[in-house]
């Protein structure tokens, strides 16, 4: 992309926002090509939208229909008008707890998000800091990775490892996950704007740009 452009991106969250507030601000402040367009939360009062109305970005509330894991067909087509009349080209999950469906994805094609808190394929799911506990493993991390129709099963952009300690407890764990996220999301995302991400099937490869 052209570099004097920067990437629209629409965040979709559940939660308090910490995600979101790591991409906010190394936007502002790295000079990335991306810049934050819109927040949708499918929870009225998540902290993420209060997050994103602190610094001056559109955020709202849409309710996410009558399924309690996935957004209903309807739904889906409320998030998508809103991301496009809003200009978004690439969308980020920042904790969102619903599935995305194929209207959604061909909506997006290979421009949806999402980082998990392991090391994937390890420890999909909900609490993947608990499953890493519970399982001993000696290192987890994070994992930026393309959305597809499963659950944190889309095509691996970018991992960051954790080392699991001794005396870790779930929220100390989980705290670190956190802090490698909020480093590795933001770059991650700015490589898929700049197109720096080719995918081949189920694996990713950077390109290296000359000229």
């Amino acid at each position: 992309m052209n570099s004097d452009r920067k990437c629209r991106v629409g965040v979709l969250g559940s939660g308090k926002g910490s995600n979101f507030v790591a991409l906010a601000d190394a936007c502002a402040a790295a000079g990335l090509p991306l810049e934050m367009a819109m927040v949708l939360s499918d929870v009225p009062e998540a902290g993420i939208l209060a997050r994103a109305r602190e610094r001056g970005i559109a955020a709202r509330y849409v309710p996410p229909g009558k399924f309690r894991t996935k957004l209903d067909e309807e739904t889906e087509r409320v998030y998508v008008a809103a991301l496009r009349q809003a200009g978004v080209e690439l969308v980020a999950l920042a904790g969102f707890m619903r599935i995305l469906k194929a209207d959604f994805l061909r909506a997006f094609p290979g421009r949806v998000l999402n980082i998990h808190p392991s090391l994937l394929p390890a420890f999909p799911g909900l609490a993947a800091w608990n499953q890493a506990l519970e399982y001993g493993v000696k290192v987890t991390g994070c994992t930026v990775h393309f959305v597809d129709e499963g659950t944190d099963t889309g095509p691996i952009v970018a991992q960051q490892t954790v080392p699991v300690r001794d005396d870790d407890t779930p929220a100390s764990l989980h705290a670190r996950i956190q802090q490698a996220e909020h480093a590795l999301y933001p770059a991650a995302l700015a490589a898929v704007a700049r197109g720096d991400i080719l995918v081949m099937g189920r694996r990713t490869r950077r390109q290296s740009k000359t000229g």
